[in-house]
């Protein structure tokens, strides 16, 4: 259901906010509280149906309990991590430091114990939503699950970080920018002249290597860095995988 608090005239379109959170004295409280701040609730009880909103509309936020009936929220994290950039803010009652530590690893935004207060909850969500429009779209290149984050300057893999030094995700965003096109390995050392070399440099190869032990599957057999022999590297263009 969506919230029918009365909405404050802001001047400006009122942030779309889910909430999927099985407890209903707490959603109504959050409503109340949210809608009276000018933001647009609308309220999911399972897994199942914040899923089922998701794919009706968009949100520009999503506020999300760690425990639901039907799903474990660290699991509905991760799916929609893997397909979506906005804004997660956990609930739990589970106040545990590893609880937080996984779900921000995997892709949440920020991390909220209850009890709250419901103005720490509106402090929270605006200062995940002021993150977001810092950035621009621009600054995130997406093939499938992979997201290399210009800004950032980080590449997640369904949303979670991958560990690259500077110079190897220097030579992944150079491959990932120019998708499709086959660069030899003058072509991208060339690229790489305005780049701090780590201190023990061998060869791309060797960068290439470690890069896809990082974001391949199975970097024995990859998919997103291919081998052309006697040609160069290339990065798939189309990725669903």
């Amino acid at each position: 259901m969506t919230s029918g608090a009365a909405q404050p005239d802001t001047g400006r379109m009122a942030e779309r906010i889910l909430m999927i959170d099985d407890d209903d004295r707490l959603a109504g409280m959050v409503s109340d509280y949210l809608g009276g701040a000018g933001f647009r609730l609308t309220l999911a009880g399972t897994a199942r149906e914040g899923e089922g909103w998701l794919k009706r509309e968009s949100f520009d936020a999503i506020i999300l309990d760690l425990m639901l009936p039907d799903a474990d929220g660290l699991d509905l994290c991760r799916r929609l991590r893997a397909t979506s950039d906005v804004p997660i803010l956990m609930l739990t009652a589970r106040g545990e430091p590893m609880d937080r530590v996984v779900g921000l690893e995997i892709g949440a935004d920020d991390y909220l114990a209850k009890p709250f207060e419901p103005r720490e909850l509106q402090a929270r969500l605006r200062a995940i939503l002021r993150r977001k429009g810092s950035a621009t779209p621009a600054d995130i290149l997406r093939f499938g699950r992979l997201e290399i984050d210009r800004g950032a300057r980080v590449a997640r893999l369904d949303g979670e970080e991958r560990t690259l030094t500077s110079y190897q995700f220097a030579l992944l965003l150079a491959l990932a920018e120019r998708a499709g096109r086959v660069l030899t390995r003058d072509a991208l050392m060339d690229l790489m002249k305005g780049e701090k070399l780590e201190a023990f440099d061998r060869s791309v190869d060797v960068h290439i290597s470690r890069i896809r032990a990082a974001i391949e599957d199975d970097p024995k057999k990859p998919r997103r860095i291919l081998t052309l022999r006697g040609a160069g590297y290339v990065f798939a263009r189309d990725q669903d995988r």
